[in-house]
């Protein structure tokens, strides 16, 4: 994919340039390594026309985020004022909701605000890990650093949340699949079916008596099934979101087999990769508690990290906080006992969240391999069983048949 691109190097001199790449975000990497500040690309099309691109538009606030802080940090590492760089991604950014809270960035920075008082207006697109370190980058002189160290924790939590997404998709496909299969034979050949039996004067089966049944009312009552079914999920959204049904959920997915597993480690993961950039980003350790906690999901783990925020106001060692509750791996706990021991606390934390989060990728994808021939076997047998029901009554008539 081709891309037309006008901007101003260092010494103010327009350049434009058609570059090859694979999206808006690598044409704007190559350009900033060139020290070329683009203020438009555009992608060329195969008969030659330029049209806005269009990556980033409709965008969820994570890649949003993650390709910010990644074309930021290379902007100010490149020595770019930063009111400038961020004039530079906001050109580059396709019309949207996330383009207007840049300008209003921008604005910010150019009424005299620090960056991380500027991102304090917009909580909901920077959280408070975002704008701590990057408050700890403008006090300690490293803005630099922190925003690389920022995006990269941003990309992997990114990746962690796409593999998830992609490891689903496959097994929800087969469940769609199973419903929309045992839907369609319930409603449209059951039916073909039961003027045959009819016909014949045949005794019915008590599974096929059943079938029957089920079709019948999917045929005769299908807006009562519709609105129950319809009732019954709304029900459960109002449970899961206001009546603590999501926390119940949680606390109970711990106790399933692999499952459980997986939560641990995916909690366990994020647990040490934003507290290790926290304390690498020299925020102190009570903040960075209280920070992690916060960024936190599962119920769980959001209640461990409080009890760790207390057990270090006590002057209690993190290690032996985390070991209250079964939550953490021993493992990990020894970890971070040897790290404390030695001062590396942050390194360790980061070292060790890069470690799970490949074990983790690889328990997901064994997980999920388990869980595909698990649901083709239950399709099978529902399938199955639903096709044996509808030839029995003909089985046994042949058989009758037979014996006289």
């Amino acid at each position: 994919m081709k891309f037309s691109v006008k901007g101003y190097d260092r010494a103010g001199k327009a350049v434009t340039e058609v570059i090859e790449a694979g999206d808006r975000a690598g044409v704007a990497e190559v350009m900033l390594r060139r020290g070329v500040f683009a203020s438009e690309i555009l992608e060329t099309s195969e008969e030659g026309l330029s049209k806005p691109a269009a990556a980033g538009r409709g965008g969820g606030s994570r890649e949003n985020l993650a390709a910010f802080m990644r074309q930021l940090s290379i902007l100010v590492q490149t020595g770019t004022p930063l009111i400038d760089a961020i004039t530079s991604i906001e050109r580059q950014t396709a019309p949207g909701k996330w383009r207007d809270t840049l300008a209003a960035l921008r604005a910010r920075l150019e009424e005299g605000a620090q960056l991380s008082e500027a991102m304090g207006a917009f909580p909901k697109q920077f959280d408070g890990v975002c704008r701590s370190l990057v408050a700890a980058g403008e006090s300690g002189g490293g803005l630099d650093t922190m925003l690389t160290r920022l995006a990269k924790m941003v990309r992997e939590q990114q990746k962690i949340s796409k593999t998830v997404v992609s490891a689903m998709v496959y097994p929800c496909m087969l469940v769609g699949i199973a419903v929309c299969v045992t839907a369609t034979m319930v409603v449209f050949v059951l039916p073909r079916f039961e003027g045959l039996f009819k016909t014949l004067n045949t005794p019915l089966p008590p599974s096929t008596k059943l079938l029957m049944q089920i079709s019948h009312l999917l045929q005769n009552d299908w807006a009562w099934v519709v609105g129950g079914l319809a009732a019954g999920v709304a029900l459960l959204w109002l449970w899961i979101t206001r009546g603590g049904g999501w926390s119940t959920i949680l606390a109970a997915a711990l106790r399933v087999p692999l499952l459980g597993t997986l939560l641990r480690d995916f909690s366990t993961a994020r647990i040490a990769r934003v507290l290790g950039v926290l304390l690498e980003g020299r925020v102190s350790m009570i903040e960075a508690i209280r920070l992690t906690r916060q960024s936190v999901s599962h119920p769980a783990y959001s209640a461990l990290m409080s009890r760790v925020e207390e057990a270090v106001t006590r002057g209690e060692n993190i290690s032996a906080a985390l070991e209250s509750g079964g939550l953490i791996r021993p493992s990990v706990i020894q970890a971070v006992r040897s790290a404390e021991r030695s001062g590396k606390v942050g390194h360790v934390l980061v070292s060790l969240a890069d470690y799970m989060d490949e074990d983790n990728a690889l328990l997901l994808r064994t997980v999920t391999n388990m869980l595909e021939p698990m649901i083709l076997i239950v399709l099978g047998v529902i399938v199955g069983g639903m096709a044996i029901s509808m030839f029995l009554p003909l089985f046994d008539l042949t058989a009758a048949g037979g014996v006289h």
